[in-house]
């Protein structure tokens, strides 16, 4: 691979990156969402897995993320064990107001936050 290519590769990465954290940046109070519908949104619906190493990589970055309120598509707290300790999630979670039951989002359906439907 070129350094070119390379170059490229990493913008994109960075690119996706930031489109991610512009989208969790919105998530409301008190809400959630998935990975996936924060891939569907960027226009990469297979991209699930990116959109988690980028929650795992948001405490690099100086703006306030809240990785937090992004789960699983069954409403699991599956970042839990990047975050500083693992019972940080649910506690921010739930500091909003989310209540958590064996690591899921209860009332889950009613506290999804689709950023396809409330962006476009």
């Amino acid at each position: 691979m070129t350094k070119k290519s390379k170059k490229y590769r990493k913008n994109n990465h960075d690119n996706f990156f930031e489109r991610v954290y512009d989208v969790v940046k919105l998530i409301p109070e008190g809400h959630v969402t998935t990975y996936g519908a924060i891939a569907r949104y960027t226009g990469s619906p297979q991209a699930s897995r990116m959109v988690g190493w980028a929650m795992n990589a948001s405490h690099l970055y100086a703006d306030d993320i809240p990785a937090h309120r992004v789960v699983n598509r069954k409403g699991i707290l599956t970042g839990k064990l990047h975050f500083r300790h693992p019972e940080l999630m649910q506690e921010l979670l739930e500091s909003e107001g989310i209540l958590v039951e064996n690591d899921q989002v209860t009332e889950f359906n009613k506290l999804f936050w689709d950023p396809y439907k409330e962006l476009i």
